[in-house]
Order: structure tokens, then C-alpha cells, then sequence
């Protein structure tokens, strides 16, 4: 890694004994460290300065989205890319925090298009135990995005952070439409940073995660006919409550004209349960389809018995 800008000054400040220079910097060593890495030691020091004066002061919490592409050059944010891009920022921060982070928009900077934004604050921020500032709700959530964001530009496993994906779907999408890369840091208020980006790389790998397979499974459903579709879908409810599950089960129409079902009707059909999961787990799509009439002496007694999934069948949606 080259040297630093001060080393390089001292250096040429030193023109006239390089011997001497050159022990010295020897003595230093050289610096192996991440512009990053420096800045945030930077941020510690001024925290620590401030903390002299006044214990338990914190710095401003920030977090910079850069903007690069084609479209950013003039470091302009346009109004279709505001709500596009950091509305599913603000909702994956707040999920993986596991409460609502707010963020409000502070300031735009050249550089490409940098957006700069902040949580917003309700309370002032509490200290920890030790006098340092507590980590807050939006700090869990952002640190997290940015392991999650990280992982999608090495291509590499993601399914811890699948409950996130609703919104990388949204943000990755954006990106490819508007043709913009997105490079994100936090600046914590105990003088940390955290750095990633979403490239196209990242992109086509989100892309590629939602591609699905199918995943059957077979039971029997029993239940009472509370809606008929000419289309094909009969509607079972699981149970005589009045929030008991209800499957749409789908049906041939020619089938379904030649079973003479009427509203109220029992039935106990065997169905296959299909789910299309993605690569990281999720059910992009599920459906039940008829297969047949089950025996009578199958079904499940609707008032006192148990739901009538089988041990090893999904939970139906409601």
C-alpha cells in the first residue's frame, strides 16, 4: 500500500537528508491501513477530545449514499430515483434493526451524486454503561445492511439476511433500471465506519437468487365449500372458527362442474401443496391443486380435532 500524504511531505520536506529520512521512516514502519481505517481513527480522537470537555458526548450519526453512472455525473439526484432508491434503503435498515428506522435526507454533495442523511433522532441518544455512546436502533440496522450488501458483491451465501430481501429485490431492481452503482458509509456516533456497495455484480447476483424451483408436498384437505369460482377454485375453510385457515384449492372447470359442489358442502380432497421457493428460501408463489376425493374416514373432526395439516405438511395461508 503507498505511503501516506504527510510520510510523502516529510519526505520531500527532507530532500536534503534522505539518509536520515529514510531511517526514520523506517523506524515508523509503513502504514498499512485503509483510508477508512484512518478516518475512523480520526472520528475516535475528536470523540475523545470532545468526551474531555463534555462526558458523554457523541458524534452525529450519518450515513452517505454515493450515486455513480452515467446519469449521476452532474451530482443531481432526480425526483424518480429519491423514493426508487432510499425508500428500500429505510426499510431493510429497519428490519434487520427489528424496529422502524426513520431517515431524513440532510444534504446532496458532488462526487457523482453523494446523498447524505441521518436517523431521525425522537429522544436524545442514551450513553453506555461505560460512559460510551450506546449502540442505537438505527446503527444495529445499518451494520447489518452492510454485511448483507458485502455478501451480494462476493456472491457469496446470503440466506441469513433472507428476511431482508423484499427490499434488496426493490433497491437492485432500481439500480439496474436507472443504471446507477451504489456505494454506501456510516459514520457511527462512536466514531466508527462502515463501508459496502451495490454494483452491478451485486445486482445480477440478486437477480439471480430470485430464480425458483418447485417444492410439492401431498395431503388431504377437510373441510367446508365456502366459495365456488367458475374459473376453477373452490375454497375450503378449515374449521367451523371464524378464523380457521382457508385454502383456494384449484380445480379443472369441467371437473369441478361435473362434482355438483354447492356452498356448505363437506369435502375432503387430496391436493398437492406447491410452493416456487427462490434460492434463498423464500415462497415466491404457492397453490394448491386438486388431485382427488379422499376417503370419509380420513378427515379430521372439524370441531374438536386438530388442524387438519398433517404433521409434516406447511401451514397453509389464511
Amino acid at each position: 500500500m503507498s505511503e501516506s500524504i504527510w510520510r510523502q511531505r516529510m519526505r520531500a520536506a527532507r530532500a536534503q537528508d534522505p539518509e536520515a529520512t529514510a531511517r526514520l521512516l523506517d523506524e515508523l514502519g509503513t502504514e498499512e491501513r485503509s483510508d477508512t481505517e484512518i478516518e475512523a481513527d480520526h472520528r475516535r480522537s475528536r470523540l475523545e477530545a470532545m468526551q474531555e470537555y463534555q462526558p458523554g458526548a457523541t458524534l452525529q450519526e450519518e450515513l452517505c449514499l454515493r450515486l455513480t453512472g452515467p446519469e449521476a455525473e452532474g451530482g443531481a439526484l432526480r425526483f424518480q430515483w429519491g423514493n426508487a432508491l432510499l425508500d428500500p434503503v429505510e426499510k431493510a435498515v429497519s428490519k434487520a434493526a427489528g424496529t422502524p428506522v426513520e431517515l431524513e435526507v440532510t444534504g446532496l454533495s458532488r462526487g457523482s451524486t453523494v446523498v447524505h442523511a441521518r436517523p431521525v433522532l425522537s429522544v436524545s441518544p442514551d450513553t453506555g454503561t461505560l460512559g460510551g455512546p450506546a449502540p442505537t436502533a438505527a446503527d444495529k440496522g445499518v451494520r447489518t445492511f452492510v454485511r448483507l450488501l458485502t455478501a451480494l458483491e462476493d456472491e457469496s451465501d446470503v440466506r441469513e439476511w433472507a428476511q431482508l430481501f423484499d427490499s434488496v429485490d426493490a433497491l437492485s431492481g432500481a439500480l439496474e433500471r436507472f443504471r446507477l452503482n451504489l456505494g454506501l458509509t456510516w459514520y457511527a456516533a462512536d466514531g466508527g465506519m462502515r463501508q459496502a456497495s451495490l454494483t452491478q455484480r451485486g445486482v445480477e447476483y440478486a437477480k439471480r437468487l430470485q430464480s425458483t424451483r418447485d417444492d410439492d408436498q401431498e395431503f388431504t384437505i377437510s373441510g367446508r365449500v365456502t366459495e365456488l369460482r367458475s374459473s376453477g377454485v373452490v375454497k375450503v375453510k378449515s374449521g367451523l372458527a371464524q378464523n380457521a385457515p382457508a385454502h383456494d384449492v384449484r380445480v379443472e372447470p369441467e371437473q369441478l362442474v361435473r362434482m355438483r359442489l354447492a356452498l356448505g358442502d363437506n369435502v375432503h380432497f387430496r391436493v398437492r401443496y406447491r410452493r416456487k421457493l427462490d434460492a434463498i428460501g423464500r415462497t415466491r408463489v404457492s397453490e394448491y391443486h386438486f388431485l382427488g376425493v379422499a376417503a370419509e374416514e380420513l378427515a379430521l373432526d372439524l370441531e374438536a380435532g386438530p388442524s387438519p395439516h398433517g404433521e409434516n405438511s406447511p401451514e397453509a395461508p389464511r
